[in-house]
């Protein structure tokens, strides 16, 4: 009965401001949701807890497709030539609004071939994990420890926000710990609980587990203040290097270019009633993630300053890919 009253709704909306969505309301059928990396990581776990959300709102499935590669390119190639109707979108992390900074070349402009929709949650910081064999009991004993031999760290690839976090470290703290890419957070979190690497910086959404299960041991964490969860664990800032400070950005939902205004504002308003549920807010900010939802419009604005912003953070870590 709610899906008739939704597909009414829209579908007078449609028609008094003349603009075809097709034959039925959107939506009439199950929605692919692409998400730009492996399984099993933080990313992977936020769309899925929002899409399970959004399925029962709408009535329709929302098929989470991942498609990992070239952090994330592939995946953003895949929706930027995709249909506009709305039944392909893209949850992504900031690293879509970091490509630009990396790549000298991709196959798409981050801002002419997507049509932004809204940042779902904004990560407050990561935690720097290490393997339990590691010598480093805190932020300022592992800088000790990397200037004293090679020490090794994991991300989801290169030019991922997580990335950047440990070599904006790097820069910072004057030492050269070796990057090892993997192909997405899951991956590359479990080559520190294999000792394949030594260091980590990773979401706690994906790590607490891990962490309290003593197969990890956290050090620090990146955010302006303590973590809820660990709120015995010093910052970087606090635990040995003055001054660093830096979030994860944001996780947020795009559509193909063109899409109709009437199919971005009917998606935005099912994600901001989804975000509004306690149970999806706390369970968001239990691991360090604040539900956000902006409109359409001002994620845009916000969208093109992050793309500056990352930028940056870009140019001081030094990565730049051909």
């Amino acid at each position: 009965m709610q899906r008739v009253a939704n597909r009414a709704v829209l579908a007078a909306l449609a028609i008094a401001s003349g603009v075809a969505i097709g034959a039925d309301a959107y939506p009439s059928r199950p929605i692919r949701l692409v998400v730009a990396t492996a399984p099993s990581g933080a990313q992977d776990a936020t769309a899925r807890a929002i899409a399970r959300q959004i399925e029962q709102q709408i009535g329709y499935p929302l098929v989470i497709d991942n498609r990992a590669g070239a952090n994330g390119i592939v995946g953003y190639d895949l929706v930027a030539k995709a249909v506009p109707d709305g039944y392909t979108l893209l949850h992504t992390s900031v690293a879509f609004a970091i490509n630009p900074s990396v790549y000298k070349k991709l196959p798409f402009d981050v801002n002419r071939d997507f049509t932004p929709i809204t940042n779902v949650t904004r990560g407050e910081g990561a935690l720097v994990v290490v393997h339990p064999s590691v010598s480093a009991n805190n932020i300022r004993e592992l800088i000790a420890l990397a200037k004293e031999k090679p020490v090794a760290y994991s991300s989801p690839g290169i030019g991922n926000v997580l990335h950047l976090l440990n070599a904006a470290f790097n820069t910072k703290a004057g030492i050269t710990m070796l990057h090892v890419p993997y192909k997405g957070a899951g991956p590359a979190l479990n080559a520190v609980i294999g000792s394949e690497v030594q260091v980590m910086f990773v979401p706690p959404l994906i790590s607490l587990q891990h962490i309290k299960a003593g197969r990890l041991r956290a050090i620090g964490y990146t955010g302006a203040k303590r973590l809820d969860a660990l709120p015995d664990l010093p910052t970087v800032s606090e635990g040995g290097l003055p001054g660093y400070q830096l979030d994860t950005g944001w996780h947020a939902w795009f559509a193909p270019p063109k899409t109709p205004a009437l199919v971005i504002d009917a998606i935005y308003a099912e994600l901001q009633k989804a975000l509004a549920l306690p149970k999806l807010r706390d369970y968001f900010l239990a691991v360090g993630y604040v539900p956000v939802g902006d409109p359409p419009a001002t994620f845009q604005k916000n969208f093109r300053e992050d793309v500056k912003r990352w930028a940056e953070v870009a140019k001081l870590a030094q990565i730049v890919q051909e």
